[in-house]
């Protein structure tokens, strides 16, 4: 197989792993987390859902160990299932990581705009009723053409941007929680939930699998691991980046709830920072919110850019799509091709506009859920000792149940029409896709 630089160690893995998993969500919709559940239907859906994904990340970690290849899912359902179902979970997990990326795009101009509010000016056009600024339309294509770039370059550059954002955002939260939870009170809770306790839980627990993606892209980098690196410290960085995921979102969702009567500031933008503002009483703490927020969402686009571009190039080596995007570059050692029709087509996405956040964090639940439950699913197919056997069952348990909560008509928060349509569009130009190579293959 064509060689990738292999440069990465336990450190770099963590930091993809959480950094591709914890973006600037906190920040951009917490109004809409609170709406589903309110402050402990938030934390209890996160609380759930971190340790429901705990088994997937074991499998994940056995999977990898034994198949360090950076088509994770794909080459895990090519070693017991047909072909298409090789490809589609590919397919599928491919949109997962790369439906972040123009998010983390649009997000970051609407923070400038919050920032410099003279940003949110020169309306170009509006999707879905919502303006698309021309301003903020430049600074996220500038974001774009640096991420790119970085990765172009090498995963070592790659690897220390993503070091230096995660533990930066990680320092930076440690401030801002600790100083704004002095000046809250538990009086501030209330209400509890927005609609019944199980509902509220549901309807926060459905959006989890897009917010807490990211721990697996640990194993589409497994190919650059440097010499000395243990095989063991893919599953550490996995199970890492998942507790740490989920204490980091439980923290956040309770401080907001804390620090200010949240129900009065649902309609805010970025209600995060208007919350610690007036619970302190002062603007620089909202300065110490948004720099962390955008360390935060430069190492999520990062770690998500990395992700998408490695399955890509994998899918590409094993004949899925267009053999042309698993080139490497001569001297950097990079997925070179594949790096920049990612960036192409971040930028390309872009142009929807802020329309597009709540409807993404919908269809790439589901993305996410279903490459979970192909790969422990082929895990369980290969037949492993029986206490793996049943940590895999229960792994494609989940998994399969959150795709389900989506699909089923009867659950509250299931798909509406957007979510559909995006769905469907990306199945059709898979099966479009997936025809034209497997012919070619034959």
């Amino acid at each position: 197989m064509t060689q990738l630089a292999r440069k990465l160690r336990v450190t770099d893995y963590f930091s993809l792993g959480w950094g591709a998993m914890v973006g600037v969500g906190w920040l951009v919709v917490m109004d809409d987390w609170l709406r589903r559940g309110g402050p402990l239907g938030g934390i209890l859906g996160f609380a759930i859902g971190g340790i429901l994904l705990l088994p997937i990340g074991y499998v994940y970690g056995k999977l990898v160990m034994a198949m360090p290849d950076a088509s994770g899912e794909v080459a895990y359902t090519a070693k017991v299932f047909p072909r298409p179902v090789s490809f589609y979970t590919g397919w599928m997990m491919l949109l997962a990581y790369f439906i972040v990326c123009p998010w983390e795009a649009v997000a970051v101009g609407r923070i400038a705009g919050y920032i410099f509010p003279a940003l949110n000016s020169i309306e170009l056009y509006r999707v879905a009723g919502k303006p698309v600024y021309l301003p903020h339309l430049a600074i996220g294509l500038a974001l774009t053409a640096l991420v790119t770039v970085v990765n172009y370059r090498g995963i070592r550059l790659s690897a220390t941007f993503q070091n230096w954002t995660t533990f930066g955002t990680l320092a930076l939260f440690v401030v801002f929680v600790a100083v704004g939870v002095t000046r809250g009170s538990p009086a501030n809770f209330p209400p509890l939930f927005t609609h019944t306790p199980l509902v509220s839980i549901l309807l926060v627990l459905q959006v989890v699998p897009y917010y807490m993606t990211g721990y697996e892209s640990v194993t589409k980098a497994a190919e650059e691991a440097n010499s000395q690196f243990r095989a063991q410290g893919f599953s550490r960085a996995i199970f890492a980046a998942i507790v740490v995921g989920a204490v980091f979102y439980i923290i956040v969702i309770a401080a907001v709830g804390f620090v200010a009567p949240w129900r009065s500031l649902t309609g805010e933008p970025f209600m995060t920072a208007v919350a610690f503002e007036r619970a302190v009483g002062s603007r620089w703490i909202v300065s110490v919110i948004l720099s962390a927020a955008l360390l935060s969402l430069f190492k999520v686009f990062n770690g998500n850019f990395v992700a998408a571009s490695r399955l890509l190039f994998a899918m590409a080596r094993r004949g899925l799509v267009d053999a042309r995007l698993a080139s490497v570059h001569t001297r950097n050692q990079t997925p070179a091709a594949a790096v920049v029709w990612v960036g192409v087509a971040t930028a390309l996405c872009m142009f929807l506009g802020s329309a597009i956040l709540v409807p993404i964090s919908e269809v790439g639940s589901v993305a996410s859920a279903t490459g979970w439950f192909a790969a422990c699913a082929a895990y369980l197919w290969m037949r492993p000792r029986i206490a793996d056997r049943l940590i895999a069952l229960l792994g494609a348990l989940v998994g399969l149940a959150m795709v389900l909560m989506k699909f089923a008509p009867f659950v509250p928060g299931h798909f509406s029409g957007w979510e559909w349509l995006a769905l469907g569009l990306w199945i059709i130009l898979g099966a479009l896709i997936g025809r034209a190579f497997s012919s070619i293959a034959c």
